[in-house]
Protein backbone atom coordinates (compact mmCIF):
# COMPACT_ATOMS: atom_id res chain seq x y z
CA UNK A 1 0.00 0.00 0.00
CA UNK A 2 2.93 2.37 0.61
CA UNK A 3 3.80 2.36 -3.10
CA UNK A 4 0.22 3.35 -3.97
CA UNK A 5 0.26 6.15 -1.41
CA UNK A 6 3.55 7.39 -2.83
CA UNK A 7 2.06 7.32 -6.33
CA UNK A 8 -0.98 9.31 -5.25
CA UNK A 9 1.24 11.89 -3.57
CA UNK A 10 3.38 12.23 -6.69
CA UNK A 11 0.36 12.75 -8.92
CA UNK A 12 -1.10 15.38 -6.64
CA UNK A 13 2.25 17.14 -6.48
CA UNK A 14 2.66 17.13 -10.26
CA UNK A 15 -0.53 19.07 -10.87
CA UNK A 16 -0.72 20.94 -7.54
CA UNK A 17 -3.66 19.01 -6.22
CA UNK A 18 -5.72 19.03 -9.42
CA UNK A 19 -6.20 15.28 -9.31
CA UNK A 20 -7.83 15.36 -5.90
CA UNK A 21 -10.38 17.87 -7.23
CA UNK A 22 -10.88 16.41 -10.69
CA UNK A 23 -11.49 12.80 -9.80
CA UNK A 24 -14.48 12.94 -7.46
CA UNK A 25 -16.06 10.19 -9.59
CA UNK A 26 -15.14 8.06 -12.57
CA UNK A 27 -11.79 6.35 -12.93
CA UNK A 28 -9.32 7.03 -10.12
CA UNK A 29 -5.57 7.08 -10.97
CA UNK A 30 -4.65 5.00 -7.92
CA UNK A 31 -7.26 2.38 -8.90
CA UNK A 32 -5.63 2.21 -12.33
CA UNK A 33 -2.29 1.55 -10.63
CA UNK A 34 -3.80 -1.18 -8.46
CA UNK A 35 -5.40 -3.01 -11.39
CA UNK A 36 -2.34 -2.63 -13.62
CA UNK A 37 -0.28 -4.37 -10.93
CA UNK A 38 -2.96 -7.06 -10.71
CA UNK A 39 -2.75 -7.64 -14.47
CA UNK A 40 1.04 -7.87 -14.19
CA UNK A 41 0.72 -10.54 -11.52
CA UNK A 42 -1.91 -12.44 -13.54
CA UNK A 43 0.24 -12.91 -16.64
CA UNK A 44 3.53 -14.63 -15.85
CA UNK A 45 5.79 -16.63 -18.13
CA UNK A 46 8.47 -18.91 -16.72
CA UNK A 47 11.83 -18.92 -18.49
CA UNK A 48 14.92 -20.93 -17.58
CA UNK A 49 15.79 -18.88 -14.54
CA UNK A 50 13.34 -15.98 -14.42
CA UNK A 51 9.66 -15.17 -14.23
CA UNK A 52 8.68 -12.67 -16.93
CA UNK A 53 5.66 -10.39 -16.76
CA UNK A 54 4.04 -8.11 -19.36
CA UNK A 55 5.93 -5.00 -20.36
CA UNK A 56 3.24 -3.19 -22.38
CA UNK A 57 -0.18 -2.16 -21.06
CA UNK A 58 -3.07 -0.51 -22.89
CA UNK A 59 -5.71 1.17 -20.72
CA UNK A 60 -9.12 1.65 -22.39
CA UNK A 61 -11.30 4.46 -21.03
CA UNK A 62 -14.72 5.93 -21.75
CA UNK A 63 -14.72 9.20 -23.67
CA UNK A 64 -15.67 11.15 -20.55
CA UNK A 65 -13.06 9.54 -18.31
CA UNK A 66 -10.37 9.99 -20.97
CA UNK A 67 -11.24 13.66 -21.10
CA UNK A 68 -10.55 14.02 -17.35
CA UNK A 69 -6.90 13.18 -17.99
CA UNK A 70 -6.46 15.90 -20.61
CA UNK A 71 -3.28 17.81 -19.85
CA UNK A 72 -2.04 15.18 -17.37
CA UNK A 73 -1.93 12.05 -19.52
CA UNK A 74 1.83 12.10 -20.15
CA UNK A 75 2.62 12.63 -16.48
CA UNK A 76 0.13 9.97 -15.42
CA UNK A 77 1.38 7.29 -17.82
CA UNK A 78 4.96 7.92 -16.66
CA UNK A 79 4.02 7.55 -13.00
CA UNK A 80 2.03 4.39 -13.75
CA UNK A 81 5.05 3.01 -15.62
CA UNK A 82 7.29 3.81 -12.64
CA UNK A 83 4.81 2.11 -10.32
CA UNK A 84 4.78 -1.07 -12.41
CA UNK A 85 8.58 -1.13 -12.51
CA UNK A 86 8.74 -0.73 -8.72
CA UNK A 87 6.12 -3.45 -8.27
CA UNK A 88 8.04 -5.89 -10.49
CA UNK A 89 11.25 -5.26 -8.57
CA UNK A 90 9.53 -5.67 -5.20
CA UNK A 91 8.02 -9.02 -6.28
CA UNK A 92 11.20 -10.33 -7.93
CA UNK A 93 9.62 -10.32 -11.40
CA UNK A 94 11.41 -9.58 -14.69
CA UNK A 95 10.26 -7.16 -17.39
CA UNK A 96 12.09 -7.42 -20.70
CA UNK A 97 11.84 -3.64 -21.20
CA UNK A 98 10.65 -0.78 -19.03
CA UNK A 99 6.85 -1.13 -18.64
CA UNK A 100 4.92 1.18 -20.96
CA UNK A 101 1.36 2.40 -20.38
CA UNK A 102 -0.79 3.95 -23.11
CA UNK A 103 -4.37 5.25 -23.01
CA UNK A 104 -7.03 4.55 -25.64
CA UNK A 105 -10.75 5.40 -25.86
CA UNK A 106 -13.57 2.87 -26.17
CA UNK A 107 -17.07 4.31 -26.51
CA UNK A 108 -18.64 1.07 -25.23
CA UNK A 109 -17.27 1.71 -21.74
CA UNK A 110 -19.32 3.66 -19.24
CA UNK A 111 -18.07 6.32 -16.83
CA UNK A 112 -15.97 4.63 -14.16
CA UNK A 113 -15.22 1.57 -16.29
CA UNK A 114 -11.82 0.85 -17.75
CA UNK A 115 -10.22 -2.02 -19.62
CA UNK A 116 -6.63 -3.23 -19.41
CA UNK A 117 -4.79 -5.31 -21.99
CA UNK A 118 -1.41 -6.63 -20.83
CA UNK A 119 1.18 -7.80 -23.35
CA UNK A 120 4.52 -9.54 -22.95
CA UNK A 121 6.10 -8.44 -26.19
CA UNK A 122 9.48 -10.19 -26.27
CA UNK A 123 12.23 -11.56 -24.10
CA UNK A 124 15.68 -9.98 -23.66
CA UNK A 125 18.29 -10.58 -26.33
CA UNK A 126 20.56 -12.52 -23.95
CA UNK A 127 17.98 -15.19 -22.97
CA UNK A 128 18.68 -18.57 -24.53
CA UNK A 129 15.00 -19.44 -24.40
CA UNK A 130 12.20 -16.98 -25.05
CA UNK A 131 9.14 -17.40 -22.82
CA UNK A 132 5.76 -18.03 -24.39
CA UNK A 133 3.65 -14.88 -24.96
CA UNK A 134 1.32 -14.15 -22.05
CA UNK A 135 -1.86 -12.10 -22.02
CA UNK A 136 -2.17 -11.35 -25.73
CA UNK A 137 -5.57 -10.20 -26.89
CA UNK A 138 -7.35 -10.43 -23.52
CA UNK A 139 -8.76 -7.15 -22.22
CA UNK A 140 -10.20 -7.16 -18.69
CA UNK A 141 -12.83 -4.55 -17.78
CA UNK A 142 -12.92 -3.13 -14.25
CA UNK A 143 -15.21 -0.75 -12.39
CA UNK A 144 -16.09 0.05 -8.79
CA UNK A 145 -19.70 -1.14 -9.12
CA UNK A 146 -19.42 -4.27 -11.30
CA UNK A 147 -17.55 -7.56 -11.22
CA UNK A 148 -14.51 -7.59 -13.46
CA UNK A 149 -15.12 -9.21 -16.83
CA UNK A 150 -13.27 -9.91 -20.07
CA UNK A 151 -13.98 -7.74 -23.08
CA UNK A 152 -16.10 -9.95 -25.30
CA UNK A 153 -14.67 -8.68 -28.58
CA UNK A 154 -11.65 -6.67 -29.72
CA UNK A 155 -11.90 -2.98 -28.86
CA UNK A 156 -11.33 -2.09 -32.50
CA UNK A 157 -11.97 -4.46 -35.37
CA UNK A 158 -8.91 -3.11 -37.15
CA UNK A 159 -6.75 -4.29 -34.25
CA UNK A 160 -8.05 -7.86 -34.14
CA UNK A 161 -5.16 -8.88 -36.38
CA UNK A 162 -1.79 -8.96 -34.64
CA UNK A 163 1.19 -7.45 -36.41
CA UNK A 164 4.62 -8.95 -35.77
CA UNK A 165 8.24 -8.63 -36.80
CA UNK A 166 9.89 -12.02 -37.28
CA UNK A 167 13.66 -12.32 -37.43
CA UNK A 168 16.69 -13.60 -35.58
CA UNK A 169 14.66 -16.49 -34.19
CA UNK A 170 12.22 -14.13 -32.47
CA UNK A 171 8.60 -13.09 -33.01
CA UNK A 172 7.98 -9.58 -31.73
CA UNK A 173 4.42 -8.35 -31.30
CA UNK A 174 3.86 -4.72 -32.36
CA UNK A 175 1.77 -2.43 -30.17
CA UNK A 176 1.39 1.29 -29.55
CA UNK A 177 1.58 3.93 -32.27
CA UNK A 178 5.34 4.35 -32.82
CA UNK A 179 8.23 1.95 -32.25
CA UNK A 180 11.91 2.76 -32.76
CA UNK A 181 14.13 -0.02 -34.10
CA UNK A 182 17.87 0.22 -33.52
CA UNK A 183 21.01 -0.97 -31.81
CA UNK A 184 20.54 1.32 -28.80
CA UNK A 185 19.23 -0.31 -25.64
CA UNK A 186 16.85 2.64 -25.44
CA UNK A 187 15.13 1.53 -28.68
CA UNK A 188 11.67 -0.01 -28.43
CA UNK A 189 12.84 -3.00 -30.46
CA UNK A 190 16.55 -3.67 -30.00
CA UNK A 191 18.39 -5.07 -33.03
CA UNK A 192 21.78 -6.35 -31.86
CA UNK A 193 23.75 -6.00 -35.10
CA UNK A 194 26.80 -3.77 -35.75
CA UNK A 195 25.42 -2.76 -39.17
CA UNK A 196 22.29 -1.28 -37.57
CA UNK A 197 22.32 2.34 -36.37
CA UNK A 198 21.43 3.19 -32.79
CA UNK A 199 18.13 4.70 -33.98
CA UNK A 200 17.79 3.07 -37.37
CA UNK A 201 14.09 3.14 -38.27
CA UNK A 202 10.65 3.74 -36.84
CA UNK A 203 7.44 1.76 -37.25
CA UNK A 204 4.37 3.99 -37.31
CA UNK A 205 0.79 2.76 -37.09
CA UNK A 206 -1.90 4.55 -39.08
CA UNK A 207 -5.24 2.89 -38.37
CA UNK A 208 -4.86 -0.76 -39.33
CA UNK A 209 -1.68 -0.12 -41.35
CA UNK A 210 1.99 0.00 -40.36
CA UNK A 211 4.62 2.13 -42.08
CA UNK A 212 8.38 1.88 -41.71
CA UNK A 213 10.44 5.10 -41.82
CA UNK A 214 14.24 5.42 -42.11
CA UNK A 215 15.53 7.68 -39.31
CA UNK A 216 18.61 8.76 -41.24
CA UNK A 217 20.45 5.47 -40.71
CA UNK A 218 23.93 4.82 -42.08
CA UNK A 219 23.12 1.61 -43.96
CA UNK A 220 19.51 2.26 -44.90
CA UNK A 221 16.22 0.38 -44.90
CA UNK A 222 15.12 -2.04 -47.60
CA UNK A 223 11.64 -3.46 -48.14
CA UNK A 224 11.49 -6.44 -50.52
CA UNK A 225 14.96 -5.61 -51.79
CA UNK A 226 14.25 -1.92 -52.54
CA UNK A 227 15.79 0.84 -50.46
CA UNK A 228 13.11 3.14 -49.04
CA UNK A 229 12.84 6.27 -46.94
CA UNK A 230 9.27 5.33 -45.99
CA UNK A 231 6.99 2.48 -47.01
CA UNK A 232 3.69 0.92 -46.01
CA UNK A 233 4.14 -2.68 -44.92
CA UNK A 234 2.12 -5.63 -46.22
CA UNK A 235 2.01 -9.12 -44.68
CA UNK A 236 5.01 -11.13 -45.84
CA UNK A 237 7.17 -8.09 -46.68
CA UNK A 238 10.87 -8.66 -46.18
CA UNK A 239 12.71 -5.91 -44.28
CA UNK A 240 16.46 -5.38 -44.10
CA UNK A 241 18.06 -2.93 -41.66
CA UNK A 242 21.69 -2.68 -42.74
CA UNK A 243 22.28 -6.43 -43.15
CA UNK A 244 19.78 -7.61 -40.51
CA UNK A 245 16.83 -9.43 -42.10
CA UNK A 246 13.31 -9.76 -40.76
CA UNK A 247 9.77 -10.00 -42.08
CA UNK A 248 6.49 -8.24 -41.34
CA UNK A 249 3.67 -10.68 -40.54
CA UNK A 250 0.01 -10.46 -39.52
CA UNK A 251 -1.88 -13.22 -37.72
Amino acid sequence: MSMLRNLEAKLEGLVQGAFSRAFKSGVQPVELARKLAKEMDSHKAQSISRVYVPNQYTVWLSTQDRGQFSGYETALTKELSDHLLDHARAEGLTVSTRPSVTFETDERLGVGEFGIQAQLVYAPEDESQEPEPAGFGQTMVYSASKVERPMEEPVEAARSARALLVGGGKRRMLSGERLVLGRSREADLVVDDPNVSRRHAELRREGADWNIVDLGSTNGVKVNGRRVEEARLEPGDGIVLGTYEMSFEVE
